[in-house]
């Protein structure tokens, strides 16, 4: 089969690969019927996280399961699936409190498995899924093609705005204010709406993403960064400042315009990758009680309850895909993205 492999800066490559097969009785095998770039794949695009080998990459994809170890129970060939952007059993300790990145048999796409067996990454035509019946959540029916972008984001990235919409304590009546215009602040924007948030400001530069965060639900956009954002937003609410700042990009300037941006007695939601040092002010949080919770979305434990929304239209976070390419095009996807010509590319095997 093909599966992109990265080698470096600015060079991945779509390369012919063994095809998975059953290996643990508790595996499956899904042919993918969409995956797509994220941000964070950026970081060793652009050479932020050093490549030491060529490796396959890629998190998120949605497909149908072909095949399923002996041991699996609650999949069967033809399901459509979900498949979160990490590997869980569903049932340790952590799973059973909502953490899923912290499983006690925790994978990762692309990367030997709990039982230390490579494992395929997303980015390709058929992947080897460990842990099938904790990792897979099957959907109510095969999506149509409208809604397929919608459930394919529910594989991370509106899984994670939820994720930082909920550590930010958004609530019905929230002032919020969004840090990041990518798709997962764009997905943020979107479930701060949905969670009842009265006022959200989304902190954007670019047109595109600032009309779509508006149509996520965005009642005011900044355009202005740093000390003359923080003002703006301080304009925009009296003074006061926001509930909750959904931290969404993973820099130390981001994090440091979330907590700025936040009331005392305020919260920072925080869901971006951390790369650049981010780090935390302790005296400036202990002088204004702002509080800070956040971290690798947990998004298995989310998928369920966003899907009855997705399925019946209430959201669409698939407008987040504003790029579809041929796996073929593999390259051409993540140019796009790290240039800013897309906010998000989807791959179509």
């Amino acid at each position: 089969m093909r599966a992109t492999l990265i080698h470096g800066p600015f060079d991945v490559r779509l390369e012919t690969v063994p095809d998975p097969r059953i290996v643990l009785p508790t595996d499956a095998v899904v042919r993918v019927v969409a995956a797509c770039v994220c941000g964070s794949d950026l970081w060793p695009y652009r050479g932020v996280r050093p490549t030491a080998a060529p490796h396959r990459i890629g998190h998120e994809f949605v497909g149908v399961v072909e095949e399923v170890g002996a041991g699996v129970r609650s999949l069967r060939p033809g399901q459509f699936v979900v498949a979160p952007f990490t590997i869980s059993d569903n049932t340790c300790v952590h799973c059973r409190n909502g953490v899923h990145t912290s499983c006690s048999q925790l994978g990762w796409w692309g990367e030997p498995d709990h039982d230390g067996i490579p494992s395929d990454a997303g980015q390709g035509e058929y992947v080897r899924v460990p842990l099938a019946d904790g990792t897979l959540v099957a959907t109510p029916d095969h999506p149509d093609a409208a809604l397929l972008p919608s459930v394919l984001t529910l594989s991370d990235v509106m899984g994670t705005g939820h994720h930082a919409a909920l550590a930010g304590g958004v609530r019905p009546g929230s002032t919020v204010v969004v840090v990041g215009d990518g798709a997962v602040g764009l997905c943020a924007v979107l479930a701060a709406r949905r969670l009842g948030a009265e006022r959200i400001i989304a902190m954007s530069r670019h047109a595109t993403r600032q009309d779509l965060a508006v149509r996520f639900g965005a009642t005011d956009v900044v355009a202005e960064r740093g000390a003359e954002g923080v003002a703006r937003v301080m304009d925009l609410l009296d003074g006061v400042g926001a509930d909750a700042a959904l931290e969404c990009v993973g820099t130390k300037e981001s994090m440091q315009q979330a907590l700025n941006s936040a009331r005392p007695g305020g919260r920072v939601g925080y869901v971006g990758v951390p790369a650049g040092g981010p780090e935390l002010p302790v005296q400036q949080m202990f002088s204004s009680n702002v509080g800070v919770l956040g971290g690798v979305a947990p998004v298995r434990a989310y998928i369920a309850e966003l899907m009855g929304d997705v399925w019946s239209g209430a959201i669409e976070p698939g407008l987040v895909f504003d790029l579809v390419v041929p796996l073929d095009d593999v390259s051409e996807a993540y140019k796009a993205m790290d240039e800013r010509r897309a906010i998000k590319s989807m791959l179509l095997p």
